[in-house]
């Protein structure tokens, strides 16, 4: 019996889990489970799977999740705050982490996981986006085992050899990683159009379900570029080593290129379950609830090379991830204001970029050696993306 800590339990990857779980009640225990608002969906889910722990991330939130456990006759203990988010992460009746929740408040809880030595599914690429070299180094400390999630590390970590040396890819001679992406909803939509695009049309993707901030992600290309930075960590490559194609089906969630011409690849539906059960299970294999893929039905498969005027948000990824620790982690924060202002009807959609590019330009290289210089880093870039938000906002009312 394998008991899991499910750190965002009622977002998309967080449900996708527990459709998993579901499947194989004899084999997986919920010991806790956590969310940021929607704290009723959170009580539905402790009524299921009856965990011994409910953990809010905001303590104002903690009085109303008392109230609504006791509505909902929940019997799970009820807890708040990020020093909670740690303490069910390493609790020693915990034996895997699934970390999903989104952003930035997820890289705590997710290091604690890591320096406990649990089993971490990592679907929260900010850890490594955040604290890269800190973060592997806690993973290797405290011997937890870390599984890749998100598709396309799964995908890649599924295609390289069982025996593959971290940082070495010419030891068992890889030549590169094929790091696959949709291109979004704007895929074919014209460059001279995106400046209008809404909030609504960026999180209609045509392939993926998913939240919003990450759909926007997905429609500016900053989620392949911090899976391209994430990558890097996952699998000690360099930038050069990994290169983005687009491949809009979203069947081939990513690829191993071999010296001999081979190149490995992982298929299945765009479903975040198959990914989900293939951690869980590991090194088994269980059902995950998706259906098989039918090749005969497959009209096509298509690929090509992003264009980098329609997404500069992935070529800036890239740039800072040869830049350094600090570029990363400012990229990160800036984008996360930036999304959360374009949501909030505050940004055009093409201002995104311009506010990730106009931070990074604003900032000088600095050594980050511990997660309180990330923090205080992190800190500093988003007050710094809010005051150039604000400036933007006033030149384009002509103040």
């Amino acid at each position: 019996m394998q008991r899991l800590t499910l750190l965002g339990s009622t977002g998309s990857i967080g449900e996708s889990t527990l459709d998993v779980i579901r499947l194989h009640p004899g084999h997986y225990q919920v010991f806790a489970l956590t969310a940021h608002t929607r704290l009723d969906r959170l009580m539905q889910q402790a009524r299921e799977f009856k965990p011994q722990y409910l953990v809010v991330a905001d303590k104002a939130d903690y009085r109303q999740a008392c109230e609504l456990a006791s509505q909902y006759q929940v019997s799970s203990e009820v807890l708040a705050g990020a020093e909670a988010l740690a303490f069910v992460s390493e609790h020693q009746q915990t034996d895997s982490v699934m970390a999903a929740i989104v952003g930035a408040a997820g890289l705590l809880p997710t290091m604690a996981a890591a320096r406990a030595g649990k089993k971490v599914l990592l679907a929260n690429k900010e850890a490594l986006v955040m604290s890269g070299q800190l973060f592997m180094d806690e993973v290797s400390k405290g011997k937890a085992q870390l599984l890749p999630i998100d598709s396309e590390h799964n995908a890649i970590f599924q295609c390289l050899p069982t025996d593959y040396v971290y940082g070495d890819p010419q030891a068992k001679g890889i030549a590169r990683i094929l790091l696959t992406g949709s291109g979004g909803p704007f895929l074919h939509t014209d460059n001279s159009k995106l400046d209008t695009v809404t909030p609504a049309q960026a999180c209609a993707h045509p392939n993926w379900s998913m939240g919003q901030k990450i759909s926007v992600d997905s429609a500016t290309m900053m989620n392949k570029g911090l899976e391209f930075i994430e990558a890097c960590w996952l699998f000690g490559l360099k930038p050069e080593q990994i290169e983005v194609v687009l491949h809009p089906q979203s069947v081939i969630h990513s690829m191993v290129q071999y010296n001999d011409g081979s190149v490995l690849a992982q298929l299945g539906h765009p479903d975040m379950r198959t990914p989900i059960a293939h951690a869980l299970a590991y090194p088994e294999r269980i059902a995950s609830g998706v259906a098989p893929l039918d090749f005969a039905r497959m009209a096509d498969f298509s690929f090509r090379a992003p264009d980098f005027d329609k997404y500069p948000n992935l070529a800036l990824a890239i740039e800072s991830c040869a830049a350094g620790q600090y570029a990363t982690t400012a990229l990160n924060a800036a984008n996360e204001i930036a999304v959360k202002a374009f949501l909030d009807g505050e940004l055009p959609f093409t201002g995104i970029a311009e506010v990730n590019r106009s931070v990074l330009d604003r900032l000088k290289p600095c050594e980050l050696n511990s997660i309180d210089d990330i923090i205080g880093f992190d800190n500093e870039v988003r007050v710094l993306a809010s005051e150039w938000i604000g400036q933007m906002s006033q030149r384009a009312l002509g103040l």
